[in-house]
């Protein structure tokens, strides 16, 4: 009896270092998630340093690797370099392939699928799904997005709080959950500058 206490005693110190040693290293998606966005944030910062019509303190980011289900939204402070908020964000049903966690993106006009690339944020109108903002491709990838009426919006199907699976999916539009959509609106309408949205695979 007394030798399985020792042993448990010794299991337990093991586990304490362990947690107390590694409780600063993320997890491997973790630093894979963070790896793709710093890569994109460079390209981001690139083009704004050479053009003022853009704004410099904050862009969006949507990594498409992540599962719809997930955080993948993000907003981003260039000049403090971290996230400052994060959301979900439906994908175009033309983007599935029927694999699971595998994407495929298309510029091609009623294809229905998300374009990959950066885009520059317009002005707002009231829509078919209320307020969303113009969306202009910066990219080879994207150059359609304004002629296939690819917009930000909300919609209520899209749920606030993660979950586990999928969600439902847009025309080919980001598109978030509402209550979301009024904290990043915020930021947009506040902006004198046009903000940068990168959208990433």
């Amino acid at each position: 009896m007394k030798k399985l206490f020792v042993i448990l005693f010794f299991i337990l110190l093991a586990f304490i270092a362990y947690r107390f040693i590694y409780k600063d290293i993320k997890p491997d998606s973790e630093v894979a998630t963070n790896n793709r966005i710093n890569s994109h944030v460079n390209k981001i910062k690139k083009i704004i340093s050479n053009d003022p019509k853009y704004n410099k303190d904050v862009a969006f980011f949507i990594d498409m690797k992540i599962p719809s289900g997930k955080n993948r939204f993000f907003v981003y402070n260039l000049k403090e370099n971290k996230i400052i908020d994060k959301g979900i964000v439906a994908h175009g049903s033309g983007s599935e392939t029927g694999v699971k966690g595998k994407l495929q993106f298309s510029n091609v006009p009623n294809s229905l699928s998300t374009s990959l690339g950066k885009y520059s944020i317009g002005n707002h109108y009231k829509g078919k799904f209320g307020k969303a903002y113009k969306l202009y491709g910066l990219d080879k990838t994207n150059n359609n997005a304004f002629k296939r009426d690819i917009v930000f919006h909300y919609y209520y199907d899209v749920p606030y709080n993660e979950k586990d699976g999928y969600i439902c999916n847009s025309y080919g539009c980001p598109m978030v959950n509402k209550r979301y959509f009024e904290r990043i609106a915020k930021i947009i309408d506040a902006s004198e500058s046009n903000i940068l949205m990168c959208i990433y695979y």
